[in-house]
């Protein structure tokens, strides 16, 4: 069978025919629409298998992003594929290794974002003058939502603190990149992440973003013991080192969320090496190296 999933770039309405291409082929993923962006389009989880916890995968918090969505729909394929023929990720008996067990997807986080990095002024509807002024026209490199929040700079871990680092940095108001907002979980896309955790059990969180191929898996005093063993299991299988975040890189992210209000191990993944947007074609190479880290992520 031909692959569903390839190294293409997709825009929105790409997205969700992938999604309803997969949903139609293996009728044992289950889509939801768990938000909408500030533009109303769908924010979009995908469901494989019941349990009481969940792992969470999700992708694509920024606009010039968008590859990290590719690479986890490629993963969420070929779980299904393997699934349906009693196959093997990495070794792994996938059937067997999600038995009793539950994965959530969330391919794209940031919808709006990723349409005005992929198709510029038309996606900005009525802002795109306002949009385009904040940009200097330069949408390839888009990464806020609709509004110019920053998602992974919304979210209430350490926000007080990088809203200060934010304003010391010269970012005071909405922008292509980095400001967080005017209150954490101010945006819808940062609150379709956050109710979903708070109604559904999860179990460990990953986020992915590019590029730079490294792991981050603490924040402050709340980061369970297990995360650091869990990251080391996931760096070995992918090659990715491990590291901290500096700077303006820290806190207001989800997973620094996660971690904070769960005391659960999340985890940022930074997949690929290079300049953002990574071209599509990359997502074959930046997959094969990942696979395996993401099956152990979904089943640890």
């Amino acid at each position: 069978m031909d692959k569903i999933v390839n190294a293409l770039e997709y825009d929105y309405f790409g997205r969700k025919k992938l999604m309803d291409s997969l949903c139609d082929e293996y009728y044992f993923l289950k889509r939801k629409v768990i938000g909408r962006s500030c533009a109303g389009r769908d924010i979009t989880s995908l469901k494989i298998g019941s349990a009481e916890e969940y792992s969470l995968i999700t992708a694509a918090f920024h606009g010039s992003e968008s590859i990290t969505a590719v690479v986890l729909l490629m993963f969420v394929e070929k779980l299904c594929e393997a699934i349906k023929t009693d196959g093997y990720i990495g070794g792994i008996s996938v059937r067997r290794a999600m038995n009793g067990r539950g994965i959530i997807f969330v391919p794209c986080v940031n919808p709006d974002g990723c349409e005005i990095s992929l198709r510029g002024e038309i996606a900005c509807g009525e802002l795109a003058p306002q949009i385009k002024k904040l940009c200097k026209g330069d949408f390839t490199h888009w990464n806020a939502n609709l509004r110019g929040v920053d998602i992974n700079h919304n979210f209430g871990a350490g926000w007080d603190e990088l809203h200060e680092k934010e304003i010391k940095a010269g970012i005071y108001c909405p922008g292509p990149t980095r400001f967080g907002g005017y209150r954490p979980e101010s945006e819808p896309e940062t609150l379709a992440l956050t109710e979903l955790c708070r109604k559904t059990k999860i179990r460990h969180a990953v986020a992915l973003h590019s590029q730079g191929e490294v792991i981050y898996w603490c924040y402050g005093d709340s980061t369970p013991p297990r995360s650091k063993k869990m990251a080391e299991i996931m760096a070995t299988a992918s090659g990715y080192a491990l590291d901290t975040p500096v700077g303006i890189a820290v806190g207001g992210g989800f997973k620094d969320w996660f971690i904070t209000e769960f005391n659960r191990p999340g985890f940022t993944v930074e997949l690929g090496l290079g300049e953002n947007p990574l071209p599509a074609y990359l997502a074959d190479d930046i997959y094969k190296k990942v696979e395996k880290m993401l099956m152990l992520s979904a089943i640890m």
